[in-house]
């Protein structure tokens, strides 16, 4: 029987970081999944910068493993240096953050997703999509085969008509090597999606062996390292590579001028927009104008490789401005190119489209993932991609969606706002996106979605257990924590080295260690605790929640309790046929964006740009509130 005479379960299209984890999700959850992509060599690349995680980013790359996901795992195993950001502040900021080996990571994904059960591959451009009425029922790909599915993902990244500039050339392309994908965006608007163009850029490659690191800043990794899947298959690094420090000056600014006329930012040949917050080196010292210079890291690419990827100079400029402003940086006067900055433009489709399964309101069992939906970030498209992945395995079986709320994770956060709000530019996750981000920390990642994940049946019982003797130990050391005393002279000679008021009686230790200037480490040498945690074998990753409970318990519950009350309105569902222009007292705009984007409770209705409080008061007391 041939292959593609079977009818498929799921269909992803794309092979990047959103395909690679809706096809493992989808797969995981017992739905036979077919992969196809142009080209099985580049499967879950690293386009832009060789790393994963970061503010926020890293949250999220907790919250994929803690599902089940796969993102973590390779991560870890692919590893060259590690980094908590933030540590000087709150927990509910701490972000990890890993540089990888940019050709093992892409190997890694392959063969986790080899070894994946229900999963076939399929090397080719998909061109054309095959419609029943307002559902999909498959593909058509470059060389004319029909491969019928229940479900079809798209997470095309930046291929969909991707063209590509440096100076005044320009060529179609998805990256550099690889040809754009065309026929997608043009069925899709003759459906009636909206769709829009956005703008990336990549910086130059260059050989390490021509550059000058004396004359740079070294930048090591964490002395303590930690890994971000909670599975122990994986390890934390013993040996790491550095990273180095740099800054542009007066002078590269000078040169990089020099091309200004040409360059498709600036001449009109890019229209689109790229992300704020990653924006290209003539772009920084266009906007501004007064800093003398910007931050350079110059970042390994591998173990072994000499490529080494300059983080901070993403630009466009033509080659020989590249060439001349770069030698004007400290470290890069004898450099060698491996290949040219560039940017990219490619179509989107605006996300407000679709349903918080991923899936698409105009044409049934289409989910969209990624790029595609008007993000950046290989976390963000990852994250996307693995609950596209899951609902379309539900959809197979006809479940229920499984939709995370704002309170849940940042999952959650990305979906919601990208649907309620839209974006006119690359959205990028960070942490103060999340209202309860004290609620979603990267270190209980696993408590909180795991038993969810489990559930769905993507989590492995190895995790839930795993997940179950953490909650069970940390409950048990902050139960010994609020119930054991220590004596004035044990806890004395503490609070004296940290020159803090000393106590005259006995206290209970969570009282006196929940001190801000204090930590739960200051205590370990006490008997009591010591003989406590090895008699019960408490590990770290409890100790580090006990700790947190310790400062933090107030806001906590803080959080959950205004999370507790928002989570009432997500009960007030609206209905699909709602007619707003019912509804006199709303607001003209309200009455637009509601219908355009069409939200099924009060609570994602409150989220819209453009809705007011008094206009949800409005359809609550119409509703009958």
């Amino acid at each position: 029987m041939s292959l593609f005479s079977t009818l498929f379960d799921v269909i992803v299209v794309g092979g990047g970081h959103a395909g690679s984890e809706a096809a493992a999700a989808s797969a995981n959850m017992g739905a036979h999944t077919l992969l196809i992509t142009t080209n099985l060599q580049n499967i879950a690349q690293m386009s832009c910068n060789p790393a994963m995680g970061g503010i926020a980013k890293g949250q999220i790359v907790r919250e994929i493993d803690a599902l089940g996901g796969y993102s973590g795992i390779v991560t870890d195993k692919t590893a060259i240096q590690f980094k908590m950001l933030n540590k000087s502040k709150g927990p509910a900021m701490w972000s990890p953050r890993v540089q990888s080996d940019r050709m093992q990571f892409s190997e890694c994904w392959r063969t986790m997703l080899e070894q994946t059960e229900k999963l076939d591959f399929y090397q080719d451009s998909v061109n054309e999509l095959l419609f029943d009425g307002n559902k999909i029922i498959g593909v058509k790909t470059a060389l004319g085969l029909e491969i019928k599915a229940k479900t079809v993902i798209i997470t095309a990244g930046t291929f969909l008509n991707g063209l590509i500039h440096i100076g005044e050339k320009s060529f179609g392309g998805g990256r550099a090597g690889e040809g754009a994908s065309t026929g997608i965006t043009e069925a899709l608007v003759k459906k009636g999606f909206e769709s829009g163009r956005m703008k990336t850029g990549t910086p130059p490659r260059v050989d390490s062996r021509s550059l000058d690191f004396s004359k740079m800043i070294e930048q090591p990794g964490d002395e303590i390292t930690e890994k971000f899947s909670h599975l122990p298959s994986t390890k934390a690094l013993t040996e790491q590579r550095s990273c180095y420090l740099t800054y542009t000056n007066p002078k590269v600014h000078e040169l990089l001028r020099e091309g200004f006329d040409r360059s498709p930012m600036f001449n009109g040949r890019i229209k689109s927009t790229g992300p704020r917050y990653c924006p290209s080196v003539e772009d920084k010292i266009d906007r501004f104008a007064t800093k003398d210079r910007h931050q350079i890291f110059v970042e390994p690419e591998g173990w072994t490789t000499v490529e080494m990827y300059v983080n901070g100079f993403s630009t466009s400029l033509p080659e020989d401005i590249q060439d001349k402003a770069i030698r004007a940086i400290e470290g890069f006067e004898n450099v060698k190119f491996l290949r040219y900055g560039y940017a990219i433009e490619y179509d989107f489709f605006q996300p407000t489209q679709l349903k918080h399964s991923l899936e698409t309101k105009l044409i049934e069992n289409l989910f969209f993932a990624g790029q595609i939906n008007g993000t950046t970030g290989y976390e963000e498209a990852a994250a996307q991609g693995l609950m596209a992945g899951v609902n379309a395995a539900l959809k197979t079986q006809g479940k229920a969606p499984f939709i995370l709320k704002r309170n849940e994770a940042y999952i959650g956060v990305l979906i919601d706002d990208l649907i309620t709000k839209g974006t006119e530019e690359p959205y990028r996750m960070f942490t103060s996106r999340a209202e309860y981000r004290t609620l979603l920390r990267q270190d209980n990642a696993d408590l909180r979605l795991t038993p969810l994940g489990y559930k769905l049946g993507l989590a492995s019982q190895e995790r839930m257990d795993r997940m179950l003797e953490k909650q069970k130990k940390t409950a048990l050391l902050i139960q010994f924590l609020n119930e054991t005393s220590v004596k004035q002279e044990e806890v004395n000679p503490i609070l004296s080295a940290k020159g803090l008021a000393l106590v005259n009686q006995s206290m209970k230790l969570f009282k006196v260690a929940a001190r801000p200037q204090l930590s739960l480490s200051d205590f370990m040498h006490l008997t009591k605790l010591k003989d406590f945690l090895h008699e019960h074998v408490i590990q770290a990753d409890a100790i580090e929640q006990a700790q947190i409970h310790l400062k933090y318990s107030g806001y906590i519950d803080k959080e959950k309790n205004n999370a507790d009350k928002l989570n009432r309105l997500e009960n007030v569902v609206i209905p699909s046929s709602f007619i707003y222009e019912k509804v006199k007292s709303l607001s003209f705009e309200a009455t637009e964006k509601l219908n355009k984007v069409k939200p099924t409770s009060i609570s994602q209705a409150s989220r819209i740009s453009g809705v007011s409080p008094s206009d949800i008061s409005v359809l609550l007391v119409y509703m009958g509130r």
